[in-house]
Formats: C-alpha cells, sequence, structure tokens
C-alpha cells in the first residue's frame, strides 16, 4: 500500500514490532486495532508508549469479528502464523503482512538482511560498525544509526536486534544504509528480499514454531526468493543447510569458511591464522585471528561472515579490519562478566538451542561448570549430552526443561568420568549459588542455557542481566 489514509489495519501482538509499526500506521493515516492476548495492567508500558496515537486496543483474546473491518492484518513475530485469526483472515483474502516487509516496501535506500539460526546478532551488530567505521570519518557508534554530516549519509541496524527500523524508516534517504537481523518468523511472511541477503547457516531451531525442519528452512531461504540479478547473497560454505540454497541465489554469490573458496566465489575464508579476503582470484589478508577480540570458532566465523557481507555491500577494507579489530561482541553472547577467586564467570544466555551450547563449550579449554536449562524448545538433546560428557567437568541445571535434560545426560552416559556432578534446581539463581560453591580456581562458569527463557524471565536478555546481577552479587 502506498496511501495509508483510511485504511484499517489489525495488528496482532503489543511487542516491540506490533508497537512500532502501530506508532507508523497511524501517523500515515491508518485505522489500527491492536489485539493481544495479555491484559491491560500487563500491557500499561505498550498503552503509555502509544498513548498520543490513535490506536484501538482488543485485549485478552483474538476474535475473528475484528476481521470484519480489516484491509490488512499484520503479525508482530511472537504470533503464529497457524493462529485461528491469522487462518480466517487467508480464507478471506485478507493480505496478511509485518513490519519488516512494510519496511521494505518503504524503504528509499539500500538493505542488507541478515539471516541464520545461530550467530546472526554479533554479525549484524559487526557489520553495522563496519558500515559506520565506512560512513563516518571518526567512526564512533552512535547508537542504532551513525552518520556523519560531512558526508550526509547515515547507517541504521535494527530489525529483530534493537530497534524496529519502521522507526526510522521517515527519516532515511536514498543514499543511507539499512541493515537487519531477519528472523525465520519474520520471513514466513516476506515477499522481499534486501539487495544484500546473508543466510549464516540453517540448523535445527524453533521445531516448537515451526512444524519440521524443512518448514523452518524454507523460511530462511525466503530471504533469497525475491532477490533480482543486480543483488548479492552470502552464504555460509561451511554449513549444509546454508551453502545448499546456493542454486536459488539470483544475483552474485558471495561465501565465508574455514577453508579457501571455490576460485569463482568471492568472499571471506581463514588459513593458518589469517582471515583473507578472496576477490575476483586475488587473496587479500585481512586481520591476524589473534588480533580479534571474540572467542570460539563460531565467532571466526561471525567475524568472516561480516567481512563477506560487508565487502559484497561495498564497504571500504579499511574500515572494515578496524572495525573487526574494536568490536568486543554483543551483551549475553559469551560476555565476560567477572572473576571472582581465580573463576571465570561468562554470560551466553543468547544460547537458547542445543546446538548454540555446543559452541560455546567448544570456546573454551577450561575445566567448565555448566548452567544448562530454561525451557525447551522441541529440540534434540543427545548431541549436546554427548559433548557435556566429553568437555564439562560439572552441570547445573534449571528450569522448565531440567527433565528432558536430565534424561538426555543420563542417556550419554558413558565409561568417561566427566561430568563429575549433575545438579537440578527449579530456577536460576539456586543453580548460580550451587556454581558458587562447586568451581574452583581456574575454573568457568558458564552460563549457557541451550533453552529458552520464558519458563522464568521475558527473554534472554532479562535472564542475562539477572544472572549478571547475581554473580556480580557473590562474595
Amino acid at each position: 500500500m502506498n496511501n495509508w489514509d483510511g485504511k484499517h489495519v489489525l495488528i496482532l501482538g503489543a511487542a516491540r514490532q506490533g508497537v512500532a509499526l502501530a506508532r507508523w500506521l497511524t501517523r500515515h493515516g491508518a485505522a489500527v486495532t491492536l489485539s493481544d492476548l495479555r491484559t491491560e495492567a500487563e500491557l500499561s508500558g505498550a498503552r503509555q508508549t502509544l498513548s498520543g496515537h490513535a490506536v484501538r486496543w482488543s485485549l485478552g483474546g483474538h476474535p475473528l469479528e475484528l476481521l470484519d473491518q480489516t484491509d490488512l492484518l499484520c503479525l508482530s513475530g511472537g504470533v503464529p502464523v497457524r493462529v485461528p485469526i491469522v487462518q480466517e483472515a487467508v480464507r478471506r483474502g485478507i493480505p496478511v503482512s509485518n513490519d519488516t516487509q512494510i519496511f521494505l516496501e518503504t524503504v528509499p535506500c539500500r538493505t542488507v538482511g541478515i539471516t541464520g539460526s545461530a550467530g546472526k546478532t554479533t554479525t549484524t551488530a559487526l557489520v553495522g560498525a563496519m558500515a559506520e567505521r565506512a560512513f563516518s570519518r571518526a567512526g564512533v557508534a552512535r547508537g542504532d544509526s551513525g552518520s556523519d554530516a560531512s558526508t550526509g549519509r547515515s547507517v541504521y541496524v535494527g530489525g529483530n536486534i534493537g530497534d524496529p527500523l519502521i522507526n526510522h524508516v521517515d527519516e532515511m534517504t536514498a543514499d543511507d544504509l539499512a541493515i537487519l537481523e531477519i528472523s525465520s518468523f519474520q520471513l514466513e511472511l516476506m515477499s522481499l528480499s534486501p539487495n544484500v541477503a546473508a543466510i549464516l547457516n540453517v540448523t535445527p531451531n524453533h521445531l516448537d514454531r515451526h512444524t519440521s525442519m524443512q518448514e523452518y528452512a524454507a523460511a530462511k531461504a525466503r530471504l533469497l526468493d525475491f532477490q533480482r540479478t543486480q543483488d548479492a547473497a552470502v552464504l555460509g560454505r561451511d554449513d549444509p543447510g546454508a551453502w545448499n540454497l546456493r542454486s536459488n541465489v539470483k544475483g552474485r554469490l558471495h561465501s565465508f569458511g574455514l577453508t579457501r573458496l571455490e576460485e569463482h566465489v568471492d568472499g571471506a575464508y581463514y588459513d593458518d591464522g589469517i582471515l583473507y579476503l578472496h576477490d575476483k582470484g586475488v587473496d587479500i589478508p585481512l586481520v591476524r585471528r589473534d588480533q580479534i577480540q571474540l572467542r570460539g570458532k563460531h565467532n571466526l566465523l561471525n567475524v568472516l561472515a561480516a567481512f563477506a557481507i560487508g565487502h559484497a555491500a561495498g564497504l571500504s577494507l579499511d574500515s572494515m579490519f578496524t572495525a573487526a579489530e574494536e568490536f568486543r561482541g554483543v551483551p549475553h553472547r559469551l560476555e565476560f562478566v567477572r572473576e571472582l577467586g581465580g573463576v571465570k564467570w561468562y554470560d551466553d544466555s543468547i544460547a537458547t538451542a542445543p546446538e548454540r551450547t555446543m559452541a560455546a563449550i567448544r570456546s573454551f579449554e577450561e575445566p567448565i561448570v555448566l548452567l544448562l536449562g530454561g525451557r525447551d524448545k522441541n529440540l534434540p538433546w543427545e548431541e549436546l549430552a554427548r559433548l557435556v560428557h566429553q568437555r564439562v567437568d560439572h552441570v547445573v541445571i534449571f528450569g522448565e526443561a531440567s527433565a528432558k535434560i536430565k534424561k538426555a545426560l543420563e542417556a550419554g552416559q558413558t565409561s568417561r568420568e566427566k561430568p563429575h556432578s549433575v545438579d537440578v534446581f527449579g530456577h536460576l539463581r539456586e543453580a548460580v549459588h550451587k556454581a558458587q560453591e562447586i568451581a574452583e580456581p581456574g575454573d568457568v562458569v558458564l552460563l549457557s542455557p541451550g533453552g529458552t527463557s520464558y519458563d522464568e524471565f521475558k527473554d534472554f536478555e532479562e535472564r542475562g542481566a539477572q544472572f549478571r546481577l547475581w554473580v556480580q552479587g557473590l562474595s
């Protein structure tokens, strides 16, 4: 839609994306109804945020009669497409969209979209830092956007990370660059692709939301489906789920990986301690591995991905390797919290799938006390259990998925002596105190749960923030 005046838009879900879209649509003349399953008391913050906007509220459910006057139905990321009101809208022929689709329909500048089962937030943040370096002579980060008055160009970073970029689309110009993290939930509904589309990896995740791995992979693949021949795609070479999508690429193919790339494929790779860019048959050294501050092989892949994406987007080499050297990571992603009594504590609350926990474990050589738990997403735990028996000295399980995790650990038990102990608690705070009791000088205590936070916290960020507070309070 190019003209929103008088259009009736129903938004399901008053979370960050739904609230941002409601604000933007009302400013552009739409009649907006915001529907949420929660109560008025639970949504007091969201209602206050939109108090100056003519938004109609429908709380406590999604009655089908809301569709009677609806021209467009929009979903926040947390709302599944299988809920009855969405299915009824499809039956009636009412179009279904979301904030990311409307942003891409409206944005005047080039766009970079990044998705993947793991690593997309770190990669998106680093590409944003690289772009800010490229666009600003000072190279100073400025929150969700960075600009330099002398160039008149701005960088906007958001989407599934930070601020929904629909909040800023009206101020963007043709010379700017918008960098979005995009989730599988958002991709389900999209019929537009960014100019540079990056799929880092496709491994089991969110199978509590998607009915199968095939459906989940198909959602990720949609990032490529609507590109044009002048666009660019970046695929992870070492991940079969991403690399198998190369036949879907319509424009230029770029890649990244831990081994040399094929001669005809541009991108980034790692060899003998050095990160390289392969560009039109020429290998260009970028930085040494020891100049990168992020731990773990998975973060090395994230940095390689950022170089490949930045190159595909036309960013200068100087800006990219300077940003990569300075980048210290994103909160709650293998973030160092403190050292106490010779024990180092790390916050990896973002690890909401077993595979992410496995990547975190492999980032350490030290003995590990692992905090594992939360809510299960209908994902397999067996491979993680095998790694735990090889690498983890003590496991402290917490939360709703405790029984499932403990069963997986017991089923994977071998003659190996690790882990030395497995303890189970109902809540993370109890697990923190048990970890302090167990840990010895030289150990790492690692919160890398493998499950979501929704059994006890609002999101993984709140879980990580509480973990940090409790750890800082230890004596």
